[in-house]
This record gives C-alpha cells, sequence and structure tokens, in this order.
C-alpha cells in the first residue's frame, strides 16, 4: 500500500487577506495595523503563502519588501476571491439585502441623509452601514472590500487604479467665507449689497487669516490645487478635520473659512455667515462614485446607483 504524499497546506482566505494588505500599504507592519495582526502572524501568513505557490511574491531588501512581478496577477485574482467570500458572508443575510457605504465628510454630513432616505422608502428593511471620514481613507475602505460603494469629493487616488471603478457624480462648488461684518473685511475689498458677498482681489485675501480641511480630504484637495496655488504667501492659520468646527470658528471672527456650499447654506440663508467672492478664482469641483471592480453588485447596491443617478445635478 502506498503511503500518502503529505502536501502543503491549503491557501487560506487570511493568506490571502495578509498578502493584498501587504501589497496595498507596503509593509507588514503596517498591513498588521490594518487587520489587527501582530507582526509575526502577518510575516508567518505571507511566507506559507509564497509556499504554497511555490513563487516568491515579494523581494527582501533588508527589511524592505520589494514587490515581484509575480505580485500583482496574485493579487488581482486574490482580491476577487475575498469579494466573492465577503458576498457568500452576506448573502440573503437580510431579506432587504445588505450595503456598505463610504462617503467623505461633506457628502455624508450634508448630502447623503436625503439620499438614504429615499432608498429606505423604495427598501424598508435595507441594512446600510456607513462609512464617514475623509477622501483618502474612504478610498483606502474601498480597496480592502470593506466598503459597497462610494461617494468621495475629491479626486480618487486608489493604489491600484486597474481595480478601482470610479464615475464622476455630479458637481458641487466651494465657498469662502467669513462672519458677517467680520472685523477681517472691514476697509478690506467691497460689499455688494445686491449680490450679498464681499468682492476680494487675490492680494487682499491672500492677508487674511484663513481656516481649511486637514490634508486628504477632498476639500483641502481643491482648495490646493484651486486656491492656495493662487496665494503663495497666504496665511492659513490652521487645518482642521470637521467642516463644523471650522464654520463655528470662522463664526467666532477667528478667520475666513472655505467649504463647500452645503455646509453653510443655512448660515448664509440667515445673513449669519456671508460669501466672499474673489476675482479669478473658480472652485468649482467634481464629486465620484467609486467601488471595487470585484466587488459583487447585488440588487441594493443596483437600488442604491438608480437612486444617486437621480439626484444628479
Amino acid at each position: 500500500m502506498k503511503k500518502a504524499m503529505q502536501g502543503l497546506p491549503k491557501i487560506t482566505l487570511k493568506q490571502l487577506s495578509v498578502f493584498v494588505s501587504i501589497y496595498q500599504t507596503g509593509s507588514t507592519s503596517r498591513a498588521s495595523e490594518v487587520l489587527h495582526l501582530s507582526q509575526s502572524a502577518v510575516s508567518s501568513a505571507l511566507t506559507e503563502l509564497e509556499a504554497r505557490l511555490q513563487m516568491p511574491l515579494f523581494e527582501r531588501v533588508g527589511r524592505r519588501l520589494n514587490q515581484h512581478p509575480n505580485a500583482h496577477p496574485i493579487y488581482i485574482q486574490a482580491q476577487a476571491i475575498l469579494g466573492q467570500s465577503l458576498t457568500l458572508e452576506h448573502y440573503h443575510k437580510h431579506q432587504a439585502g445588505q450595503i456598505h457605504i463610504g462617503a467623505s465628510t461633506t457628502i455624508g454630513n450634508y448630502v447623503l441623509p436625503p439620499l438614504l432616505a429615499k432608498l429606505y422608502e423604495a427598501l424598508p428593511d435595507a441594512d446600510v452601514d456607513m462609512y464617514i471620514a475623509n477622501t483618502q481613507e474612504v478610498v483606502a475602505e474601498v480597496e480592502q472590500l470593506n466598503i459597497d460603494i462610494a461617494l468621495v469629493e475629491g479626486m480618487p487616488r486608489p493604489v491600484d487604479m486597474k481595480v478601482i471603478e470610479q464615475r464622476v457624480w455630479r458637481t458641487d462648488t466651494l465657498m469662502i467665507f467669513a462672519k458677517h461684518n467680520s472685523k477681517w473685511l472691514t476697509d478690506v475689498g467691497y460689499y455688494n449689497d445686491a449680490n450679498n458677498c464681499y468682492e476680494l482681489n487675490i492680494d487682499q485675501l491672500s492677508m487674511l487669516p484663513l481656516l481649511v480641511r486637514e490634508a486628504g480630504s477632498g476639500t483641502r484637495q481643491i482648495i490646493d490645487e484651486q486656491l492656495l496655488q493662487h496665494l503663495p504667501n497666504a496665511e492659513v492659520i490652521m487645518a482642521i478635520q470637521q467642516s463644523e468646527a471650522i464654520k463655528h470658528m470662522v463664526s467666532a471672527d477667528i478667520g475666513l473659512g472655505c467649504l463647500s456650499q452645503h455646509v453653510i447654506e443655512a448660515e448664509l440663508a440667515t445673513g449669519k455667515l456671508v460669501q466672499v467672492q474673489v476675482a479669478g478664482i473658480d472652485l468649482s469641483r467634481t464629486w465620484w462614485l467609486v467601488w471595487h471592480k470585484a466587488r459583487h453588485q447585488s440588487p441594493i447596491w443596483q437600488s442604491f446607483i438608480d437612486i444617486i443617478q437621480e439626484d444628479r445635478v
């Protein structure tokens, strides 16, 4: 009787998940933080996967990991497998289905709620999970297959463009604004009574203190690309993670702010805040839909897509 050959261990989802995280983050230490595993467990899982595949996925140069040419095709397949496994886990978990939606801060706080109301109206038993953060963080969650679909304000910049689908959704405009009768605008610029706004030129604005969103947010991306490049000597006194905090600080006359029109429309309507128009500055921007190509597009996913496509402006 022939003795059975002892084969290598089978590939596990954990090994694939570890590999994908290392591929995306570039190191075992960062992957261990993302996956909440010890660094030794991450390194062990990668070694086991390479042994099972009988090929290297990374080249070790000191403490650094450089991607081997084998890594990319395995990465694409691993992403698809992980996406399918997640779909199985959630398949028919709820009668109406489950959807994980991501949104950058402005969209999540000011634009998404009425869209969710429409989704619940169409599917009362829908199970919706929300993740709201800045654009960079939301896109990273899409890449990790933790989010079904995301709505973001800044240009998506995924690690691997080949696995991410991104489509233009709608447009938005950022506004520079100040407290009504702000001390910073006394004897600066011109107040246009007809349009209820101050009118400044670039040189005048560059002398005023600005409160802006943090790096990584979609709002900050537009401010950097379409405003601050014209203001090399601008006084940016604070970078803040929350739009509401900026709005309240401007209301306290700490400085001028720059946020989406959606964030300040109520205060503009009551006259508490006032728009500051700057000649030669265009702060319009595009909002994006983002999803992973390997993600299963369930009926609830399609229902949500239909709702947000109807909402285009």
